[in-house]
């Protein structure tokens, strides 16, 4: 991936950011660190439970399209763990996200779905599962999948959609770390930019608050869509 995106990163501060026009197979991006996904994961495992539910010949239940809503429009967390013990965990997460093509995210051990390691590019393959027409999922998963991101609830909508003009879906993870208060601050999504489409992913860690994660989050994606388009 090329590394051909301007990003200002305050020091000890760590940010990858990926980018691709839906339909190509280019993408520019700056950074390779490995980071927590925090609730990020969240889209990650609702594509794995759709899978599985394919591969069973079955749609999801009520109880879990009531879980899979909460856990995406809203973030909730007691949905996600729910979902998270449905899908077997970190092995049923790897296991599916061996079939999408993702190569360096790893689940997080036991109930700790948010510890979860991944990469922007692994990332921007998941987001090519879910938007894409070459997916493992099929055309009825990735549209529900796809609405339940355009209906995230107020105040959780920043992020990658600071770099769309007229119509976004994503999803944003943010945690403090334990042991050292630093933030965990993600995005990843489709955005939409002079009439394109993009998928984008913007990871970061190391910030000192919330606040400042999502600003720099935000001015990674802006510059990440900038930058392909002057690419094309």
């Amino acid at each position: 991936m090329p590394r051909s995106v301007a990003v200002s990163v305050a020091r000890g501060v760590t940010v990858g950011v990926a980018v691709r026009r839906l339909g190509s197979e280019a993408s520019v991006g700056y950074g390779e660190a490995v980071f927590h996904t925090a609730s990020i994961v969240k889209v990650d495992i609702l594509a794995a439970l759709l899978l599985g539910a394919q591969d069973a010949g079955r749609r999801l239940t009520a109880r879990e399209r009531t879980y899979a809503a909460a856990m995406i429009e809203s973030s909730d967390n007691d949905s996600a763990s729910a979902l998270w013990r449905d899908i077997g965990g970190a092995d049923g997460l790897n296991a599916a996200n061996e079939r999408f093509g993702l190569t360096r995210t790893t689940g997080g051990d036991g109930p700790r779905w948010g510890l979860t390691r991944t990469t922007a590019a692994d990332q921007l393959v998941l987001l090519g599962q879910v938007f894409g027409a070459r997916s493992e999922l099929n055309e009825a998963s990735r549209t529900y999948l796809q609405g339940l991101l355009v209906r995230i609830v107020p105040g959780q909508d920043w992020g990658v959609s600071a770099a769309d003009g007229s119509g976004w879906a994503l999803k944003n993870g943010w945690m403090p770390r334990d042991t050292t208060g630093l933030w965990v601050v993600n995005s990843i999504g489709r955005v939409t930019a002079g009439g394109d489409g993009y998928l984008v992913a913007a990871l970061s860690s190391g910030n000192p608050t919330k606040e400042q994660g999502i600003a720099l989050v935000e001015e990674a994606a802006r510059s990440a869509v900038s930058a392909y388009g002057r690419r094309a």
